[in-house]
């Protein structure tokens, strides 16, 4: 039965002996959101739990990953740099961790298999849905700025959901080919130089590179040749509003935030490790960006 959302000044609820136990593997992890995105939810739900960080250096990450199991983790999140490594020691993978490439959650099940999950395409679709419920897919190009990590799981979700051409867009323009050659589909790599011809008639914009994140410069990409019904999105999240998504408010776009993808792709993981899938609500949202 859900209770009501969580004390700050006490976001868990006690555990016992049979606790179901889940983490985030990382190196560093300190920064990670996550244990406190968890732990709003398993208080809100009264499930007996505990959701921790696991800093994991990287020559440590095999040796942690298999000890899983024996330390009776009923799984994990997988974030950087490990999520290739968790990918390749898995027992098994699900389809879309591998056309990914890299895995972002783990579930163990009864035997103590691993299998690698990736719900960052999930989240970064569910995002659009919720902050964007006007955006059609089908009806136009959509623009992904950048060819790291991130883009795989935006282009696989993307294609799936029926874009009929995604224009990619990187300044090591090599990187990007390798990429649109790999997953196959509607993929257009277009040239940096290029990079504003690309917004014509585009219905999406995505940043998926760190660009606007703090300490980071702003993406350097001018908007005049987007449509002003484009939605505008940034998968950073630090700050909420980005250089990029504060541009293009100003000239009357819809954006999306990053924070959203972060918070629904962790709805699957909770739902393997816990057995309720969870809700993305906006005093959740305010909670994990709180200061503890």
């Amino acid at each position: 039965m859900t209770g009501t959302p969580p004390n700050p000044a006490q976001p868990y609820p006690a555990i016992t002996g049979k606790a179901r136990l889940a983490g985030v593997m990382g190196w560093p992890v300190g920064h990670s959101l996550s244990p406190r995105l968890h732990g709003y939810w398993l208080a809100e739900h009264g499930i007996d739990g505990a959701y921790v960080p696991l800093p994991v250096r990287p020559e440590q990450f095999e040796r942690a990953f298999r000890a899983l199991p024996v330390l009776g983790f009923r799984g994990a999140n997988v974030t950087l740099p490990h999520k290739e490594a968790a990918l390749a020691l898995a027992d098994s993978a699900s389809p879309e961790a591998r056309r990914i490439g890299a895995a972002n959650t783990l579930v163990v099940d009864g035997q103590g298999r691993i299998e690698a999950r990736n719900a960052d395409a999930f989240g970064f679709i569910e995002n659009l849905k919720e902050g964007a419920p006007f955006w059609r897919a089908k009806d136009c190009p959509a623009v992904v700025v950048g060819a790291g990590g991130a883009s795989r799981a935006l282009l696989v979700a993307l294609a799936d959901a029926g874009v009929p051409e995604i224009r990619l867009v990187n300044r090591n323009a090599s990187r990007a080919e390798g990429l649109a050659t790999s997953l196959g589909g509607p993929i257009e790599v277009v040239d940096w130089e290029d990079r504003a011809r690309a917004l014509e008639n585009a219905g999406l914009l995505v940043n998926a590179t760190t660009q606007g994140m703090v300490g980071q410069p702003p993406l350097d990409l001018a908007l005049d040749r987007l449509p002003p019904e484009a939605v505008v999105n940034d998968i950073v999240y630090v700050p909420l509003e980005t250089p990029l998504l504060a541009a293009a408010r100003r000239r009357g776009n819809p954006v999306v935030d990053g924070l959203g993808m972060l918070l629904h792709q962790a709805r699957l993981g909770f739902a393997a490790w816990f057995g309720i899938e969870p809700k993305v609500t906006p005093a959740l949202r305010t909670y994990v960006l709180r200061q503890p």
